[in-house]
Formats: structure tokens, sequence, C-alpha cells
């Protein structure tokens, strides 16, 4: 007989920034293992050129969100529950790059941009979440996405460094608070990977050729590589893990 941890059949999760990188590696991986997704995204043609490609892998729905928009949380999430039915599992994946900056010339509207989808973005999704699995009872699970830079020094990039490191307090912070309801909450924190977000940066030759032999497994993640710890982390498997920073950077921070 063959372990069934890994089966999210009856299983429906969100997941913010699906519609490309790590979030749509992620629903990929979700969808395949059974579960119902709902992908939200800011862009309306990259989301739906997303939901078509998921599509093989069952009813995946489709949603623009700006998580940076209270009110439009709110009215995502809601439109998420009425069409899957409930949500067992929330990755609050969505967030933006920084653009280099010393702490002396950066400007508090730069600071801000990065700050609200982050940081606010994650706030206003776990809160939804939270409530419809309090009010629901059945327990869930909640992830975000955080970066290396929560735990290494970023320079030049202090302000996503900083927005990194406070989701990361966050989740402990309601690791604890709601394991009483049976939500485990959990952080992912990537390392160098291959995607939209990171295309200008690997294309520099001298980038490339400094960071690529800091990494222990020689190469660059993709999105397929969370693709598991996705579905680890939605399943019945990871139900004692709650409150953990999960580092996926090929070893780069031990190196």
């Amino acid at each position: 007989m063959s372990y069934s941890g890994f089966d999210l059949t009856g299983r429906c999760a969100v997941v913010t920034g699906g519609n490309g990188g790590i979030g749509m590696g992620m629903a990929r991986a979700l969808a395949q293992a059974g579960a119902r997704v709902a992908i939200w995204g800011t862009n309306p043609d990259k989301t739906e050129r997303a939901r078509a490609e998921l599509a093989v892998f069952g009813g995946v729905h489709a949603q623009v969100c700006d998580v940076g928009d209270e009110q439009a949380v709110d009215a995502a999430f809601a439109e998420s529950v009425a069409h899957l039915g409930h949500v067992d599992a929330c990755f609050a994946n969505a967030g933006v790059s920084s653009f280099s900056a010393p702490i002396g010339a950066m400007t508090h509207e730069e600071f801000r941009r990065v700050m609200r989808v982050n940081l606010d973005g994650v706030f206003f999704t776990f809160r939804a979440a939270s409530r419809h699995m309090i009010e629901r009872g059945a327990g869930g699970s909640l992830v975000v996405t955080a970066s290396t830079a929560a735990v290494e020094g970023a320079a030049r990039n202090s302000h996503y460094g900083a927005s990194k490191g406070a989701v990361t307090a966050y989740a402990r912070a309601l690791a604890v608070e709601l394991a009483r309801y049976r939500i485990r909450v959990n952080s992912i924190l990537p390392g160098w990977i291959e995607s939209d977000m990171t295309t200008g940066v690997f294309g520099d030759e001298k980038f490339a050729t400094a960071v690529l032999p800091r990494v222990p497994l020689r190469r660059w993640g993709t999105a397929d590589d969370f693709g598991g710890i996705a579905v680890y982390l939605a399943s019945d498997s990871s139900s004692y893990m709650t409150g953990a920073d999960l580092l996926i950077d090929g070893g780069y921070t031990k190196f």
C-alpha cells in the first residue's frame, strides 16, 4: 500500500502570487496532489494564462487581487471561499522586489511600496484566512513566503530584508496564537530562485559568477523546487509542524 499522507483530495487552497514563479510552482503541485486551488495575481492576462496552464490538473480558479489593498483582499478571499467551498491552506506568497538603494538615499515612498505588499499584504491575507478557519472550526495551514534576506544582511535592500524578517516574526507569533484552533503557521525562506523577479539579477554575469559558487548545490532554484514543501505543509503529514522557518536555498546560507 502506498503512503497517502500527501493526498490532498478534498482540500482547498489559496495561493497569492500564484500566477508565476514560486507561487505557480506551489499551485501546480497542490493541484497535482488533488487539491482545488485559487490563484491570485495582479496582472489579469498573466493570471488567466496561469489558470489555463494549470487547468490540466483540475479546476483552478483565478482571481485578480492586489494584496496591499485591504478591501480587495477581503473581497477576494470571500470569492475564493464561495468558489472552493472552504479553504484549508493559504499561501501568502505575493511579493515585490526592491529597488537597490543605500539607506541615505532611500525614499519613504520606496520603503512603503515594499512594505505595502510584502508585509501589509501578508497581514490582510492571513487575517482573512484565519477568520474563515476559526469560524469553520476544522483547523488549517497558513504559509508565508519570506526570503533568506530575513536572516542574512541584504545590503542596499534593507527595506526588503525588513519586510521578510517581519513576516517570519509575524508567522511565529501567529503559530502560538492560532494553535488552539489547530491552525498551523510556517514560513518558507527561498534562496536564489529563477523567476520573473530575479531575471535582471541573474542576467548580470558579475553577479552570477560571484554568487553561484556560494550555492553548494551549484544551481539556481526553480519554481518546482517549492511544490513538495507546499504539498507537505497543506497535508496532514505536517500536522505537528508550526512556527518553523523552512530554508529552501540549496545550502546557500550554510556556506
